[in-house]
């Protein structure tokens, strides 16, 4: 785990599920399997690079915990102008301190042993606003969180 400043604000529009922890099981392998569809994603314009992102936010406690629904939206960034296609949400990654950790590369079924560490992290000032997966074209895998400020 390292700590990152990101200086400005990422916008993700994707596919959207609302879901929470007690359901994550179940509902999103399925919502995964439906974003990586060839085409899935082909609607939107305005990317910026090649990199996918798995945002979690809009949580039920935002600012407090994830507890509670919160969404899952699968998409690509894109620039603050970019316009939403229907059937498509947003997120937005607002710019912070983030603990990024990293995943095994071109592993993505090792994703919830890198979210096991996140949560045993009880010393991480975590926001509950927007945390994200993101996706390198390169095979890189890393785990976003935000952070209320520099720990």
């Amino acid at each position: 785990m390292h700590l990152e400043h990101q200086a400005q604000a990422i916008r993700i529009i994707g596919l959207e599920l609302r879901t929470s922890n007690a359901q994550a099981a179940q509902s999103i392998p399925p919502h995964w399997a439906r974003a990586m569809q060839p085409d899935a994603l082909a609607p939107i314009a305005g990317r910026l690079g090649s990199e996918l992102y798995a945002v979690y936010t809009h949580f039920e406690h935002a600012g407090r915990s994830n507890a509670g629904l919160y969404s899952l939206i699968i998409g690509v960034p894109v620039a603050a102008d970019a316009p939403q296609p229907p059937g498509f949400s947003h997120a937005v990654l607002p710019a912070c301190w983030r603990a990024v950790f990293n995943s095994p590369p071109g592993q993505p079924e090792r994703v919830v042993e890198t979210w096991a560490e996140v949560w045993r992290r009880d010393d991480l000032p975590k926001a509950f606003v927007a945390d994200a997966e993101r996706y390198g074209s390169d095979g890189s895998i890393a785990l976003l969180i935000g952070l209320t400020h520099a720990p």
